[in-house]
């Protein structure tokens, strides 16, 4: 029930409108009882001409309404009565429009909210959430999840209030033409609501794994899409075939065990239905052959019984929806209600531009506790304008200390110092507009040439964009392109070769002009030729500023005025080139195996 209102919270800010759906349902629901009560007007007086009898004692209004109708000609009845009855179906069907509209435009409005948040909440998120989670698995939860949320508002919840309301007023009408025979369906109603009871606890299992396994299919899409490059180069297409189809095959038989539970419901309710027509056939047809009871209102007290089945059958398709939209509810919760492990301060200063030097000071840092650090015992002071080298083995933690730097994580132990100010008290949009990152993997977006350039600069010139795309050696084939730097360059630039897609965003970096530049083996993935290009781009682009390199070019590690060496997340060495290869073991054996591999 907790998790029920938790899903509810979702309609805040749309209560008014909900408020009034609800009244239109509650109105409708009354309106199909006013429409069965023609039943005994069209077939004891009209077709019959026979008085209306109903053995039980009513209320005085509706016995002076009954007597009204007896004592009224015929004819007129002829004429009136069908003109009442499409009066009162007009107007039901009017009420049901609204209520239909309002509920569907509250849940479309609900979902959209609810991808907001997510999208907003998942903006917030720090590094180390997405190294724990599935890129599938979170596009699984703002479309799948957020669209069984949907189907839970705009069905379930108006049938959770227009169902019930309907058995009411089924069931008051039962009762007023025969509480006797009202009684029997009473005791027939334990007979279905057992076995949905335990199909519904069923049917929450079940939509749990197959929202989970719905999640796997999404993930392996976007795994096998995304890297379909790496697929047709290593030949392995059947193979990833063979591995959805599994997916998709455990997907089905978790869907088909939910249908069967479902579908399972509909024979119960309609068997527990007949032996009811069966019991009250046997129990108000005496009352009709005695004369105490017309057989308009037996017509009528059948059709309430059966009209009382019916909302109940869709309380239990109700329920289905239910169950799968709080496993989506709990698992949209999971990411809404996660932290950023880093936090901006309330207080956080403006860094201001840099002028110094940024200090490294006793750093050890972990991903996960109980792992093991990462780095241990960081010491490192880099000066304005310096360009300092970081080399060591895979695994040393060289990418680790350089996402330090921008605060993408939390320092486990120690501080770093920009011009004497700990990142950790200063805006993320002073600190991250100081850094500009260059990575191996270039990170572009399926839009124009000129808004990939643009990205994160805002109100620039074409001129401006055009002017560093030079400077990084992309206008060329950016003009070659069929619409130029309006030309769509594809999903992450799929359609652009890796130096073009590397030489992009270096001009972005440029573009950018920050005083601190990180470059993360940018040109490790490309060929000789691409790399040739780039590596003049990023000459360019350190142009007067401080670079920290994860370097295995042995011209950019010469050219350093530091290199540091990295093993086993600790410093091995700091100096030149020369030094090192004296004083330093790893270094010397990283030159003779790497460095010189890669030239000059």
């Amino acid at each position: 029930m907790k998790n029920y209102f938790k899903m509810l919270r979702f309609l805040k800010g749309h209560q008014g409108r909900f408020a009034v759906a609800i009244i239109f349902i509650i109105l409708s629901s009354l309106f199909e009882g006013v429409q069965l009560s023609f039943i005994p007007l069209v077939f004891d007086r009209i077709f019959n001409n026979k008085k209306i009898l109903i053995p039980n004692k009513i209320p005085a209004c509706l016995e002076n309404l009954i007597n009204h109708f007896n004592n009224t000609d015929v004819v007129t009845l002829f004429w009136v009565i069908p003109l009442g009855f499409m009066i009162v179906f007009c107007i039901k069907q009017v009420v049901l429009f609204c209520s239909d509209y309002l509920m569907n435009d509250i849940a479309q409005a609900v979902m959209r909210d609810v991808r907001s948040r997510l999208f907003e909440r998942i903006q917030t998120l720090s590094l180390d959430y997405f190294s724990r989670r599935r890129v599938g698995e979170l596009v699984s939860r703002i479309t799948n999840d957020v669209n069984t949320i949907e189907n839970a508002i705009s069905y379930a919840v108006t049938d959770l209030f227009k169902q019930p309301v309907l058995i009411l007023v089924f069931l008051i009408i039962s009762f007023t033409m025969n509480t006797k025979g009202t009684l029997v369906v009473f005791v027939m109603f334990p007979l279905i609501g057992w076995p949905m009871m335990l199909i519904s606890k069923k049917l929450r299992k079940i939509a749990k794994n197959t929202q989970e396994k719905m999640a796997d299919i999404n993930s392996h899409l976007m795994e096998t899409i995304s890297g379909v490059r790496i697929l047709k180069a290593f030949g392995t297409e059947k193979y990833e075939i063979q591995r959805f189809r599994q997916h998709n095959q455990l997907y089905y038989k978790l869907r088909m065990k939910s249908i069967r539970n479902l579908i399972l419901m509909g024979p119960i309710t309609e068997i527990v239905g007949s032996f009811c027509g069966v019991a009250i056939y046997w129990v108000l047809g005496k009352e009709v052959l005695k004369g105490h009871l017309s057989s308009g209102v037996l017509m009528l007290f059948f059709a309430s019984i059966l009209q009382v089945i019916r909302p109940i059958k869709r309380m239990a398709n109700v329920q289905t929806i239910i169950q799968q939209a709080l496993v989506a509810n709990t698992r949209i919760y999971e990411v809404l209600d996660t932290k950023p492990t880093v936090v901006e301060k309330s207080d956080a200063a403006e860094l201001e531009t840099f002028k110094d030097k940024i200090v490294i000071e006793g750093v050890s840092f972990y991903y996960e506790e109980g792992a093991g650090n990462v780095l241990q015992d960081i010491n490192l002071s880099i000066k304005k304008g310096e360009l300092v080298a970081v080399v060591g083995p895979t695994g040393s933690g060289k990418s680790t200390l350089a996402n330090l730097i921008p605060r993408f994580y939390d320092v486990t132990r120690g501080r770093i110092l920009f011009d004497g100010m700990d990142v950790k008290d200063a805006s993320f949009k002073s600190l991250r507009g100081q850094v500009g990152i260059v990575t191996q993997e270039a990170i572009l977006f399926n839009d124009s040439v000129k808004n990939n350039i643009a990205y994160g600069t805002f109100d620039v010139t074409m001129d401006h964009i055009r002017q560093v795309a030079q400077m990084a050696f992309a206008d060329k084939f950016i003009e070659k392109m069929p619409k130029g730097y309006d030309t769509i360059i594809g999903d992450r630039g799929f359609r652009l070769s890796g130096g073009e897609k590397q030489r992009l965003t270096i001009a972005r970096a440029i573009l950018k002009n920050p005083p601190i530049l990180i470059l993360d083996e940018a040109t490790s993935q490309l060929d000789s030729e691409s790399e040739k290009y780039v590596q003049e781009a990023l000459d360019k682009l350190m142009q007067g500023r401080t670079v920290i390199a994860i370097a295995h070019r042995l011209s950019t590690i010469m050219k350093a005025d530091k290199i540091v060496v990295l093993e086993h997340g600790k410093i091995a060495g700091i100096g030149k080139h020369d030094d090192l290869l004296f004083s330093c073991p790893l270094y010397r054996r990283l030159y003779e195996t790497q460095f010189r591999t890669f030239g000059s």
